[in-house]
């Protein structure tokens, strides 16, 4: 499973550079702060000490995404209680969605309550290519500035962040980090605008070349942030197991293309059927311990570009969405 690129391959951090640069000088508007850190290492926060905001979310999104989708904000007929939807779309969607957006490079320093830990997302992945995914993808970023963005409601230590950086190979004085936590407006949008990528990586999970996902959308309600970290979570992932639609266009055989949607929808799942928080407790806390088929969008289409056909599965429900969103 390869990307096969070429010199000519779009860079993320390139492509997402002018998109920071137009949140940070926006920043007062969007009710963002930025500040330096005593290594020069730029920090926007976009929910911790300032309110943030639905839009602020929406571009944060588009730069997770690496300046290779686009993220909308509009009316959806789906759920009468909750009628405003986010429609992502990207006509590289294997790069923009694993190779940038998906949450994968962990972030640690020092142990227990003094700890810091959290997963980076964001076009600066592909600079350090920690992950074994972008072996698999066959990609590597190369720019002068890098950016990623946590989902979490402290800043990083001076360590923690020369260590980015070095691996991101760009000065500290390059780096962006935009920090983002679940419970905050920004928070909550920026991750239910990852519906498409839930269904890239769950492509990827059940073993689909993710080279054969030639384009892709996807819509998700947004959802009411909480104040408890738990809750917010909860809603987060729920507006995308309930209410998340995706629209997948694949090259290769109609059998394998069939076989995808069948087995894409969170309904697949053995967990599937409460609120992702009840799910969550249940495990213990755990993520490890809940099947991993249970994260994807709950409704799917799979359209063959070989032969034309479309095959669905899944459906929106209402009903659990309500309880969790309530």
């Amino acid at each position: 499973m390869t990307l096969n690129p070429t010199p000519t391959s779009p860079s993320l951090n390139q492509l997402a550079a002018p998109l920071v640069e137009q949140l940070v000088q926006q920043a007062q508007a969007l009710r963002l702060s930025v500040s330096r850190q005593a290594n020069g290492t730029r920090i926007v926060d976009a929910g911790i000490q300032v309110p943030g905001g639905i839009e602020a979310g929406r571009r944060i999104a588009e730069i997770c995404l690496g300046g290779l989708g686009q993220v909308a904000l509009g009316p959806s007929g789906s759920f009468t209680g909750w009628p405003w939807e986010l429609a992502v779309s990207t006509a590289q969607p294997v790069l923009a969605c694993l190779g940038s957006q998906y949450a994968g490079w962990s972030l640690s320093h020092g142990e227990g309550k003094e700890g810091f830990f959290a997963l980076g997302s964001g076009p600066g992945r592909a600079l350090a290519g920690k992950e074994t995914l972008f072996q698999e993808l066959g990609y590597r970023d190369q720019a002068e500035s890098a950016c990623l963005v946590l989902e979490t409601g402290k800043v990083p230590p001076i360590p923690l962040l020369d260590k980015i950086a070095d691996q991101c190979g760009v000065a500290p004085q390059q780096l962006t980090l935009i920090l983002t936590p679940t419970s905050s407006l920004a928070g909550s949008v920026q991750v239910v605008a990852r519906v498409l990528e839930v269904a890239l990586h769950k492509a990827h999970f059940l073993g689909f070349p993710v080279a054969h996902i030639v384009d892709g959308m996807g819509t998700a309600p947004v959802c009411p942030p909480s104040p408890d970290f738990l809750v917010a979570m909860g809603r987060t992932n729920d507006a995308i197991l309930f209410g998340g639609r995706v629209h997948l266009f694949v090259s290769g055989e109609e059998a394998a293309a069939e076989d995808l949607a069948r087995r894409m929808p969170s309904e697949a799942s053995s967990d599937y059927g409460q609120p992702f928080a009840q799910v969550f407790k249940a495990a213990g806390h755990d993520f490890y311990k809940i099947d991993p088929l249970l994260f994807a969008p709950a409704s799917v289409s799979v359209t063959c570009l070989t032969t034309g056909r479309t095959f669905r599965a899944g459906h929106l429900n209402g009903e659990l969405l309500e309880r969790s969103f309530s």
